[in-house]
């Protein structure tokens, strides 16, 4: 697990966001915590994963897919602010985030 600091929160909202404006050739500047990454951006689930893949290797997490997939059942995400709060929880609480009902 890591400790989630303000230098972490910009830098996993900077990688989300020009993660979508290069998948969905989309101006980052268009991208906003409200933007439903479907309908608005024209993104899909296999992102996710990518984006996941980023976050894991870049903090050098080992987590199991299906504790986030139980936890996104739970939680879904639409948004680029929920997908951004989700990842920040992933970061923070790894495999344990299956246990956090906030």
């Amino acid at each position: 697990m890591t400790v989630v600091n303000d230098k972490i929160k910009e830098e996993v909202r900077e990688i989300v966001c020009d993660f979508f404006a290069e998948e969905c050739e989309v101006d980052v500047e268009e991208i906003t915590d409200n933007s439903n990454i479907i309908t608005d951006l024209g993104g899909d689930s296999l992102m996710f994963l990518a984006l996941i893949e980023i976050f894991t290797k870049k903090y050098d997490q080992e987590i199991d897919l299906k504790t986030i997939g139980k936890y996104s059942i739970k939680h879904p995400v639409e948004t680029i602010g929920e997908l951004i709060d989700m990842q920040l929880k992933i970061i923070e609480y790894g495999n344990d985030i299956i246990n956090f009902d906030a």
